[in-house]
């Protein structure tokens, strides 16, 4: 269970090519705490730490991606260099600083466009049809793990729906929030409450 409040970046050094991908990340983490089997958010999903640097020496994990995980995220995502938001599990009696994040993407989205709001920086996303029923003005949702408010939503005739959100510079400069252009795609979560609703609604339809 997460957050949505990033705590570190971390790149990608290495890859390797096994049954499944195993991904080398670079982190500022102190690894020493960070037991083995942990998990760790990596752009809003949930890895397991399976590798590790030693006490004292620079941070870095090792997690295996899945191949369910690679066809549910970007293409771009798993490639050496890539920066990741990386939040480590959140632990009882600790801060909730953002909303419940799960770790388990529900679909990929695009920027649709970015401009200056302010000192902000809006940026306008693109979720297909099947996540749009979920989206919902002022509701909460993770984009690349990072948790944000929806500020407005639009249908679109194709069914599906843009959002834009606002990025306050502290979230640029602490994420790689600020790296968003048009035509990116992010990982998106859905508010896990607005999941269950969702059923429950499905359900009592069918009463």
């Amino acid at each position: 269970m997460f957050t949505g409040i990033i705590t570190d970046i971390g790149t990608i050094d290495r890859i390797e090519e096994r049954g499944d991908l195993r991904i080398f990340v670079a982190t500022g983490y102190d690894m020493g705490d960070v037991d083995l089997g942990a998990s760790i958010a990596c752009s809003g999903v949930c890895l397991t730490v399976v590798d590790k640097s030693a006490p004292g020496a620079s941070g870095w994990f090792a997690a295996d991606v899945s191949g369910e995980t690679v066809s549910r995220t970007p293409a771009a995502q798993w490639t050496a260099g890539r920066r990741l938001n990386l939040e480590r599990a959140l632990k009882l009696g600790e801060e909730l600083g953002g909303h419940i994040v799960t770790g388990h993407v529900d679909g990929i989205a695009s920027i649709v466009e970015t401009s200056s709001d302010g000192d902000s920086w809006k940026v306008v996303i693109a979720v297909p049809a099947a996540l749009a029923p979920f989206v919902a003005p002022k509701g909460s949702i993770t984009v690349d793990g990072v948790s944000l408010t929806v500020n407005s939503v639009a249908d679109q005739t194709d069914g599906s729906t843009h959002f834009a959100i606002n990025i306050i510079p502290h979230t640029q400069a602490m994420t790689t929030l600020g790296d968003l252009h048009s035509g990116a795609h992010v990982n998106i979560e859905i508010d896990v409450l607005a999941r269950y609703l969702q059923r429950m609604e499905h359900y009592r339809a069918k009463a």
